[in-house]
Formats: structure tokens, sequence, C-alpha cells
């Protein structure tokens, strides 16, 4: 199984706590030199309270922050009892994946546009939310300027207020696919996008859509990462040390 780590620009913990990892280095031959061991976790693993935290790809979208590497563990790791992480005791960081502001903006504009039907099926004639999305592809892109990207998500909003149901949903997506255009909100709209795609799909259909929306978006995000992370998983959320503080 493969694991994944997602950290804040400057490589450290960012869902609680601050710790600064070890990061692996890209040779000139293309080929990674993993990061160093973090110091072996002692005592129980605990969620939330002691131990290294990873998570899978479809466990992603719920913790996206600014860069997001594969991690490998040596020794014990079990899994949360929500199932929504791993706990693990030894972790080290072997490469870093391409994503970066462009690919969440991107990623963020596909999980708005695949719930956009809902939307346009009882607003037809209200072309904000698809202009927001292409405007913040644009964007992503460098094809459009921020100027242009804040109208449009000013737009998009207007339409979720507007809307109900399911079709608010699918407008707050698109909203949010255009959001802030500061770099440091970039994974945040890319979040956002996703889960107010899952509930519009939720809201239409039922949990079984919420399931199969995040799992299109879980085999989405896969794409924007490396060739070679294709199909496989990835990781965020709190680390902790062996005195139970956030790492």
């Amino acid at each position: 199984m493969v694991l994944y780590k997602v950290l804040n620009a400057n490589g450290c913990s960012c869902h609680g706590g601050s710790l600064k990892w070890s990061l692996p280095v890209k040779n000139e031959n293309g080929s990674w030199t993993p990061g160093e061991w973090m110091p072996e976790i002692e005592g129980p693993l605990v969620e939330c309270e002691n131990g290294y935290h990873l998570a899978t790809l479809e466990q992603l979208t719920q913790w996206l922050n600014e860069r997001i590497f594969i991690a490998e563990v040596d020794g014990e790791i079990v899994e949360s009892s929500d199932k929504g992480k791993w706990v693990a005791r030894k972790v080290r960081l072997v490469r870093e994946t391409e994503w970066d502001e462009r690919t969440a903006r991107l990623f963020a504009c596909d999980c708005a546009e695949h719930v956009l039907y809902l939307y346009e099926r009882d607003y037809p004639d209200d072309n904000r939310p698809r202009h927001a999305i292409e405007v913040a592809r644009r964007y992503a892109n460098g094809e459009a300027t921020v100027q242009e990207l804040t109208a449009a998500w000013a737009a998009a909003a207007g339409a979720a207020r507007a809307a109900a149901g399911d079709a608010a949903g699918a407008a707050r997506a698109a909203r949010d696919a255009a959001g802030d255009a500061a770099w440091d909100a970039a994974w945040a709209a890319a979040g956002d996008a996703a889960w107010d795609a899952a509930w519009a799909a939720r809201d239409a259909a039922g949990d079984a859509a919420w399931a199969a929306e995040r799992e299109w978006q879980a085999a989405k995000l896969a794409e924007y990462l490396t060739e070679d992370d294709r199909g496989k998983r990835v990781s965020l959320e709190p680390n902790f040390n062996s005195e139970g503080e956030a790492s």
C-alpha cells in the first residue's frame, strides 16, 4: 500500500502542529534521494495523539494542502477507527508529487464541472457557474487576470445564493473553483470544490452518489500526481510526537 503525506509550502505539518519534515531531493537525472527517517514514535500508536498520520488517495480531498509527498513506512502501522487515516511509527518521505497551485486549481475546476449538469438542469439559461469554471481554468494556465477571476467568483456566488438544493451545491462548487486568486488559497479552493461537488451529488441522488463522486474525485486527483502515482494512494493530517504533541 502506498501512502502519502501533505505539508505546507515550507515542508511543515499543517493539520495540527508545525513539525519540520526532512524532505526528499530531486537529482539531476530525475531520480529522488529520500528524506531522512523521522524520529521513531515511542509508545502505543493512537490516532490524533501519538504517531505519524498518513492517508490514501481516497481520503485525500478532505485534507488538501500545498505539497503532497509519497511516504514510506517502517514497522507498525494501524488504521484509524473511522478508517479516515493511517497511523505509523516510523516514516520518511521518498519523493514529491506534481501537486502545485496550477494542478490544485485545475482539479477544483474538474470537480465543479463534473456536477455542473445539476445546476444547468434547473437553470438552463444561467451560464454564470460554467463561466466561473472556464475563467478559473484559464487563470490556472496563465490566460486570465486576477480581476477576471474575482468577477467570475462573484457571479458564481450570486448564482449559488439564488439556487436551492443540489443545484446550489453545484453552483457553490463552481464558485469554489474560481476561489481566491492568492496561491495559499488554491489548495483550499480545490478542497472546497470537491466537497461541495460531493454534497451536490448526494443531494441529487443519495449516499451512493456521494461515494461515487468521491471515488471519481480520487481517480481525477491521481491524474494530477506524477504518472507513477496514478491509481495509488495519498496523505495528509496531523502528526504527533512521542509526547503526544501535534507534529
